[in-house]
């Protein structure tokens, strides 16, 4: 099981590096592999660890290669006066995040894939952002 989750954040390592090498504005497409919508951890292990880290704190083996500094998500509630910021978290699964400085989206906007994955039931899109989103509210420093 753990040397599944290592070559599938490999893998998606690599495709990350390759997609933001250049950002030079293209769009470009990722596979991922499909994981449980029930689990947060192997969400996060598998979409998020690549630029984040296992630790969240932003130094995940894509982030050197990086124009910009990952953020450190382990700093979320703290950033927001001591409470975690789930709708903010969930738009920006959703939709990306937009720096004003760049005009674009930096982050893969994981809501689309996510729901690709799911066309049988479209509902598993918004159990497997709500729970990636409460896995991330579990690395906050304290």
């Amino acid at each position: 099981m753990l040397k599944r989750i290592i070559l599938i954040a490999a893998t998606t390592s690599f495709a990350v590096a390759m997609a933001f090498a250049g950002q030079n504005g293209s769009k470009v497409t990722l596979q991922v592999n499909k994981t449980s919508p029930a689990s947060g951890k192997q969400m996060y292990v598998s979409y998020c660890a690549p630029c984040h880290g296992p630790d969240a704190r932003g130094h995940g083996p894509v982030a050197a290669a990086l124009k910009n500094p990952v953020p450190d998500l382990t700093f979320l509630s703290h950033n927001n006066r001591g409470k975690y910021p789930a709708t903010h978290v969930v738009a920006v699964l959703e939709n990306g995040a937009e720096i004003s400085a760049h005009g674009s989206a930096l982050m893969p906007v994981w809501g689309p894939i996510l729901g690709s994955m799911e066309k049988t039931n479209p509902q598993d899109r918004l159990l497997r952002i709500s729970n990636l989103s409460r896995y991330l509210e579990t690395l906050q420093v304290k």
